[in-house]
């Protein structure tokens, strides 16, 4: 069989064509292929489809509306899955370990089928976190036309809930103000269908990351998941896809310095995930673009947090939909200079030319506040550096908590040993709760300790006890909270030598974090500590343990 000679086929004509490739044809006729299909560009379709977690339940419907849409533009879809894991049920417990590693294999697994299977292009589909970095630095390392759909997220439970209002239901409880039937209550009511954590946590920060970025249509990230905009989004990414295809439009003629800048303000705009820090630094990585801690830093001395979201503020992704979703703010900012407008998309427009014919804000509304009243000036998020964390550290602080904390350290060696201490009250107003041997390799995995800031929260200690750790937190976590301590534990970083009733310092003005040791006591902690034993020694998490790297660097696996 003889196809013609389409440019456009560029990796799956070497497949397909001639008569020594009958052998991949024929297996292709058998999953649906028809000689018209093998002329056709071939665009994989990535889906995150399972029943593991709601963030991704509807998936597959989404994946078939990509499919149409594909093959309505004369291109070939095919539809793959990949895994993805449910940080909201993982919290707490051992398997969270997985989380942040999963990331990595689902960056490896994209990369592997596209990679195999010749595809001329791709689109992927996430709803949980970790799923949508993972997209991204596979499409980054493949760097053939490819763009993101995001999942949606979910609509509100009852009385407004989501699942941080469980989290800090269960903190309620231990402290007394909530009976067990009060918390069941919450548990059956705040997750009412399919789409990820409703509030501006992870999922929905990355979301509005992407789209700012240029990866992902207009409009992707504010959308709920079960609704006929997001099957809309899915269905005009085919035309998306043939343009990018057409004009060989490749994630690194979108995913630009530039365009890296522009997510970060969206995220420090919207009051965003600590984990942005850690994904947009792998994904910029994946590019070959360079982006350090640092830029986060000098994004926000010029950015302020303006959406009043949860964990921090009020109000869900929901009722930022309703009031005209990212796009509004998007333009606020690009008016303000604070965006690059020139960078391309993956619809073929700009970033200004998208935002041109967009409408403000309706007036009363007071979920985004104008530029002369920011719920803070300048960034919530704060790269700390200091004698405890050499090589930085990532806070959160909305400024309701104060800018300054220093306190006595409650040293445990594990989020389970912390938890423990929090529920039983003996934690209290004036501790820093240090949670160490939590990193990437010391989990490993770089567990998230939404369980431990949502107890806190839940006894009332919100503005009286710290929380620092080297790992990493949860979207959905809030109060005085410091992550991503490196150098971390299992490296011998200082936070391995803390000790109990140790004076520390946090102070998000001069983006500090310090322990008051003399030089020369730390000097003789630091000589006289011994790495522990490794907690596993075979399977994933220990390929992880031994070619991650600094969480400073965005805890990357391929940076040999």
């Amino acid at each position: 069989m003889t196809t013609k000679d389409d440019t456009n086929r560029k990796y799956s004509s070497v497949l397909v064509d001639g008569i020594q490739k009958a052998p991949a044809r024929s297996m292709l006729r058998a999953v649906g292929f028809e000689d018209k299909d093998f002329q056709r560009p071939q665009v994989g379709i990535a889906s995150t489809w399972s029943q593991v977690t709601p963030c991704n339940i509807h998936i597959n419907g989404l994946a078939d509306e990509v499919a149409k849409g594909v093959y309505g533009v004369d291109a070939k879809p095919v539809i793959f899955n990949t895994i993805t894991i449910s940080d909201g049920i993982a919290n707490g417990y051992q398997g969270m370990k997985y989380s942040l590693v999963s990331r990595e294999v689902i960056a490896d697994s994209v990369e592997t089928v596209v990679g195999c299977q010749g595809f001329d292009a791709l689109i992927t589909l996430g709803g949980c976190d970790k799923n949508m970095p993972g997209c991204l630095i596979a499409m980054a390392r493949l760097d053939r036309p490819s763009l993101f759909i995001y999942g949606g997220t979910i609509k509100p439970g009852k009385n407004h809930t989501d699942i941080v209002s469980v989290f800090e239901a269960v903190g309620a409880n231990a402290r007394g103000d909530l009976s067990e039937v009060e918390v069941i209550a919450i548990e059956k009511s705040a997750i009412p269908g399919p789409g990820s954590c409703g509030g501006m946590y992870t999922a929905n920060t990355m979301a509005s990351a992407i789209e700012a970025l240029g990866m992902s249509l207009p409009g992707s990230s504010a959308q709920e998941a079960v609704s006929a905009e997001k099957r809309t989004d899915c269905q005009h990414a085919g035309q998306a896809i043939r343009w990018l295809i057409e004009n060989n439009v490749k994630p690194s003629d979108i995913m630009t310095r530039q365009a890296f800048e522009n997510a970060i303000t969206v995220v420090i705009a919207f009051g965003g995930s600590t984990n942005a820090v850690l994904h947009l630094l792998a994904m910029a990585d994946a590019v070959g673009v360079e982006l350090t801690i640092d830029d986060f830093t000098e994004i926000g001395k010029r950015v302020p947090v303006l959406a009043d979201l949860r964990p921090s503020g009020r109000y869900l992704m929901s009722d930022l939909i309703e009031i005209g979703g990212i796009a509004p703010l998007m333009k606020r900012l690009l008016d303000k200079g604070l965006l690059h407008g020139d960078c391309l998309t993956v619809n073929g427009k700009t970033l200004a030319e998208n935002l041109a014919g967009v409408e403000d804000y309706p007036p009363g509304q007071k979920i985004i506040m104008p530029f002369d009243k920011p719920l803070k000036a300048d960034s919530h998020l704060r790269i700390l550096r200091g004698s405890l964390a050499p090589t930085g550290a990532v806070a959160k602080i909305s400024g309701q908590e104060g800018m300054k904390f220093t306190g006595k350290a409650r040293v445990f060696n594990s989020e389970e040993e912390s938890m423990a201490a929090i529920l039983s009250g003996a934690v209290v107003a004036g501790d820093v709760v240090v949670i160490r041997y939590e990193g990437p390799k010391g989990g490993p995995g770089m567990r998230e300790m939404l369980s431990p800031t949502s107890a806190i929260m839940g006894r009332g200690l919100g503005n009286e006890v710290a929380l620092i750790t080297d790992g990493r937190f949860s979207g959905g976590s809030h109060g005085f909270v410091v992550g991503h301590i490196t150098p971390e534990a299992m490296v011998g970083g200082p936070i391995a030598v803390i000790e109990d009733g140790d004076t520390i310092v946090i102070d998000a003005e001069k983006d500090e974090i310090n322990l008051l040791v003399s030089a020369e006591e730390m000097q003789q902690r630091l000589s006289a500590w011994q790495a522990p034993e490794p907690n596993v020694k075979r399977g994933v998490l220990a390929k992880y343990a031994k070619t991650v790297g600094s969480a400073s660097e965005g805890a990357v696996t391929d940076a040999f």
